[in-house]
């Protein structure tokens, strides 16, 4: 049985072309995302985790760990229930009401610094930035609130293929029946040309089209409704295409420069060519499906399944960074050379957030936060934070 799971699995691998994780990603412009490959072959090489110093890791001591440590314990209400965590996590429960001295000894008494390193052995990469947006919209639809965010279709299927290849971990495969046929679920084009398909799982309906766009981008947002209640969505699922980056694509056809190439640069481009921005963001196939979140839910909630933190939560990608992990990350802030070292904590992931050296910064809520996720497209560092005794998986090849 187990033989026919793995060779349907492979099967759909080849006729869907679209392994993903969670698919956030930055509105700025991303690397492209890498092809799906049939096992045993990883899409992307794994990190080399190379143990470090404490003293490697520029800035450590300047930092406030306060808002990192909160973080860390959204963390441990997922992690402790692993046998790699579950003492560190018990004596971090203790630890509530330290100064940041006291936490910073904490770590470099129980932890290791593990720098990643890319499969060159390079010590730098791209770290870009992501926000949650206020939308404005309606539980019905009309004149104004035309642009629906949808629930998760039934017929989507989603197989997690690490059950049956330990080494795609993480990885998801997605598709509908067709008859007798697993065929790929609607592209992004496909939904908006033909909605009737979705009829009946619209969650809400927004005003503006671009900004909805962003929204799916980004990953989660509020939605301000005309009775003053503001709804908070989340990511509830994808409908398996690759993410495509509408900025590079602007780029490419030499319609915006590179350093235009931002969230804000794309919205301008947007306003001045209306009748042509339907087609730019079809473009990009993948679609995300919503859900509404608690009304006291204190934040997003990432892949991990807790709460996002301004500021010092990460998107990483699982198969490089262990999910939940605190991460000392060393780059700058947007569009500047001015420090940024920080301890953030990887609790999320990205469709665009594909390899080693590689991260998403979450800046909270709100315009000034979607500002500097918008610019934010800086080379980094990053440190994993491992509990002593840990052993670095080998690279996968």
């Amino acid at each position: 049985m187990k033989n026919q799971l793995s060779f349907l699995a492979v099967a759909w691998l080849l006729l869907l072309n679209a392994c993903t994780t969670v698919p956030k990603s930055p509105a700025v412009v991303p690397e492209k995302p890498a092809a799906s490959t049939v096992p045993p072959v990883a899409p992307v090489p794994v990190a080399v985790l190379k143990p470090a110093d404490w003293d490697a890791l520029t800035g450590w001591t300047d930092d406030d760990i306060l808002p990192a440590w909160d973080a860390f314990l959204q963390s441990c209400a997922v992690l402790k229930n692993q046998p790699l965590w579950q003492e560190t996590c018990l004596q971090a429960a203790t630890m509530r009401g330290q100064d940041s001295a006291a936490l910073r000894q904490f770590f470099e008494s129980r932890f290791v610094p593990h720098q990643v390193l890319n499969s060159d052995g390079s010590g730098d990469g791209l770290i870009t930035g992501y926000y949650e947006p206020l939308l404005k919209g309606s539980r019905k639809q009309s004149k104004r609130y035309r642009f629906p965010l949808y629930t998760t279709p039934d017929e989507l299927l989603v197989i997690d293929l690490g059950e049956i290849y330990p080494e795609l971990k993480s990885m998801r495969l997605r598709g509908r029946v067709q008859g007798r046929k697993v065929v790929p679920y609607y592209s992004r084009s496909e939904i908006e040309r033909n909605p009737a398909s979705l009829q009946g799982k619209e969650l809400l309906w927004v005003d503006d089209a671009i900004d909805l766009f962003f929204l799916q981008i980004q990953g989660s947002g509020r939605v301000a409704l005309e009775n003053g209640e503001i709804v908070r969505v989340g990511y509830s699922e994808q409908n398996g295409h690759p993410y495509r980056s509408v900025g590079r694509l602007l780029v490419e056809r030499g319609e915006l420069p590179l350093e235009k190439a931002s969230m804000q640069g794309i919205k301008t481009w947007g306003q001045k060519n209306p009748g042509r921005l339907n087609e730019l963001l079809q473009q990009n196939s993948s679609f995300v499906f919503f859900r509404e979140l608690p009304a006291g839910v204190p934040g997003p909630l990432g892949s991990l399944g807790v709460p996002l933190t301004a500021g010092r939560s990460l998107a990483i990608d699982p198969r490089a960074v262990p999910q939940g992990a605190p991460v000392f990350l060393a780059t700058t802030w947007p569009n500047t050379d001015k420090r940024l070292h920080r301890l953030m904590v990887a609790q999320d992931t990205g469709g665009a957030i594909k390899g080693s050296v590689r991260a998403d910064f979450f800046w909270g809520f709100g315009p000034e936060a979607g500002d500097q996720a918008g610019k934010m497209r800086q080379s980094g560092r990053m440190w994993v934070l491992m509990p002593a005794g840990y052993e670095p998986q080998a690279q996968a090849r």
